[in-house]
């Protein structure tokens, strides 16, 4: 072990493993090596970049030999950008490595039986399956080592995309991005193409100036598409001869928005959102319901994979009609409403007031009158007060943030002592943790995990759990 240092070169390491993390695992002398963008069976050539106690960091110099699982990345963008980082490895291998961190996760930290997990739902789309992406101005581009190298002088550094990992201040400039359908990237790119035609100013953070801040692009399954820039100038001039060019461009726009946002960070919730052109939202549907999606809405950015997800945890519930359901961490209602027609009734319990005005639009939007949405911190407001009054539930529905829950609902929870606990978790290692308080009580029946995110290391993971 006391022979890897920083700085070395290592030959002929063997990537093993992928980390819970997404980095692939190379183990030499005893010692964990992460790697940038190896695949298990891999051969290569080592840089140690970072030494720590029990393990090292490091890249990729050259490979030696490629693992039968290897793929040649689509994406030009591939291996500067933070996205998409298993583009490289074949979805069968992804999907192995995903449940892998699952059932990982949950023994090694809930010390829990996984001998009931099912194998992992996968995505129909490996590409093209965000419904909604965000982008981000700069008028100082980040520059890759082919264009350093290349000594040509480059004059415009204005920059459309994504952020390089770990540096808030350098900007992507993204060409082509395979992971929102048209029109995104043609949106994009005409923005990019006329703000530079007409001399419109792209944001500088560390200055604070410039007018163009930031794009969000949002789709939906049924066609409609949402378009918002948020300003960081307010020049009124500019931002409608950019508005009015996207509007007669692009006519099949439902909902044109923007935002003038001079604070620190680019958050929406606080600032006043302005609609240039058609509505302020836009729906998506799903088994016949219609969800209405403003621009500070959550809603699940993979749309087809929600719906498996969605109809995994209702089959879960087995429902027949008779059931109170608490649906926990409730958002925009969605899971809500989605099993509210299979049950007696739903209260849902959600910490941003706006997304439960959300939900109970989407209740009312189609006519289910058997839900009840409360807004509050889920610690505060579940107690048994409040059990008491809306009764004692037979089903909950939990699905948190990638904290996990807090200990005081876990212990609320418990004292409710519903029949049965789906559990929905984006982090299986806080799921993991949350679910080892609760096998005494419970017995975990099935554990399905879901890939709502190809090419990365994301799994969803949905566990039902039975009183004992």
């Amino acid at each position: 072990m006391s022979k890897i240092k920083k700085n070395i070169f290592i030959e002929n390491a063997e990537i093993v493993d992928i980390s819970s993390e997404g980095k692939s695992v190379a183990k030499v002398d005893g010692m964990v090596i992460f790697v940038d963008g190896g695949v298990p069976g891999d051969i290569a050539d080592v840089m140690i970049t970072r030494k720590k106690n029990n393990y090292a960091e490091g890249y990729i110099v050259t490979l030696k030999s490629t693992s039968p699982n290897r793929l040649e990345s689509k994406c030009e963008h591939f291996g500067h950008c933070g996205g998409c980082k298993w583009q490289n490895m074949d979805y069968q291998t992804q999907l192995l490595f995903k449940q892998k961190t699952v059932a990982d996760a949950l023994t090694r930290i809930g010390k829990l039986d996984v001998s009931t997990m099912k194998p992992i739902v996968p995505n129909t789309d490996n590409y093209f399956y965000r419904n909604k992406l965000e982008f981000s101005f700069s008028d100082k581009k980040w520059l890759t080592n082919e264009e350093i190298k290349s000594g040509e002088t480059i004059d415009n550094r204005n920059a459309l995309g994504f952020h390089i990992p770990k540096m808030f201040d350098k900007i992507l400039d993204i060409k082509n991005c395979y992971l929102q359908p048209e029109p995104s990237n043609s949106i994009r790119n005409e923005i990019r193409h006329f703000a530079n035609k007409n001399n419109l100013s792209f944001f500088n953070i560390r200055n604070k100036a410039g007018l163009l801040r930031t794009l969000m692009i949002r789709t939906s399954s049924n066609g409609e598409l949402m378009v918002l820039i948020q300003f960081y100038e307010n020049e009124p001039d500019n931002i409608l001869l950019l508005l009015n060019h996207l509007k007669i461009t692009f006519p099949q726009i439902t909902s044109l928005q923007y935002v003038i946002n001079q604070k620190g960070n680019d958050t929406l919730q606080d600032l006043e959102i302005i609609t240039f052109s058609g509505r302020d939202y836009i729906f998506e549907e799903m088994e016949g319901l219609k969800f209405k999606i403003s621009a500070k809405s959550f809603y699940q950015t993979n749309s087809q994979q929600a719906y498996e997800l969605y109809k995994i945890t209702r089959d879960l519930c087995e429902l027949t009609g008779n059931e109170i359901v608490y649906d926990l961490y409730t958002g925009t209602g969605t899971i809500a409403n989605f099993v509210a027609r299979n049950t007696k009734k739903v209260i849902g319990v959600e910490y941003i007031e706006d997304a439960v005005i959300d939900a109970r639009n989407n209740s009312e939007l189609n006519e289910i009158t058997n839900t009840q949405f409360y807004s509050g911190d889920m610690k505060d407001v579940l107690n048994t007060d409040f059990i008491a009054k809306h009764g004692k539930p037979d089903v909950i529905i939990t699905d948190p943030p990638r904290a996990g829950m807090h200990e005081d609902v876990v212990s609320v929870i418990l004292k409710a002592a519903p029949q049965k606990i789906v559990y929905v978790s984006c982090n299986a290692s806080t799921q993991a943790r949350d679910l080892s308080m609760m096998v005494n009580d419970y017995v975990i029946k099935e554990i399905r995990p879901v890939d709502m995110f190809p090419q990365t290391a994301h799994v969803e993971n949905v566990v039902l759990l039975i009183k004992k």
